[in-house]
């Protein structure tokens, strides 16, 4: 199962870094989300502000704003590679069809000549589906969530 999963996770950072934004949308489960807390100690998404926090209607919207030809934040393009190790299973949580992840991301972005590094912790929530996973949640803890940050529109 490990391998399985670490494979998973590396397959949802190669979507990314390839763009492919509507097929990482489809690795989200119907009642899935994405969760990027603002701040180290946020518990939950409802009572504090969020950098990002999508459900999967919302992240259709996103994506649907990432395609769009005019989109002054992405012009030119942003050219990222997601970097996932430290991949555990959390043994002590979960049944047989959930299963709880923790794993280390590394998320580096160039864009207009700058290069920017966003490092944290991410916790996926996953379902077993067929002979795959599906996202039920995603929240990634970035080690900065606190700090300032120029214009953020590609996902970790």
């Amino acid at each position: 199962m490990q391998s399985a999963i670490e494979k998973f996770l590396y397959f949802e950072a190669r979507l990314l870094d390839e763009r492919r934004f509507e097929d990482w949308y489809n690795l989200f489960a119907e009642d899935g989300y994405y969760w990027v807390p603002g701040a180290p100690d946020q518990t939950d998404p409802y009572n504090s502000v969020s950098i990002f926090f999508d459900d999967k209607a919302l992240l259709k919207t996103r994506i649907m704003r990432l395609r769009h030809p005019k989109l002054h934040s992405q012009e030119p393009q942003s050219r990222t590679c997601h970097y996932v190790s430290n991949v555990e299973i959390d043994n002590n949580r979960g049944n047989g069809s959930e299963i709880f992840v923790h794993s280390v991301q590394l998320m580096t972005e160039f864009r207009l000549d700058k290069q920017t590094s966003f490092s944290g912790r991410c916790y996926h929530h996953l379902r077993t589906q067929k002979s795959s996973y599906e996202i039920i949640s995603k929240r990634v803890n970035l080690i900065n969530c606190d700090g300032i940050f120029e214009t953020l529109t590609i996902p970790f």
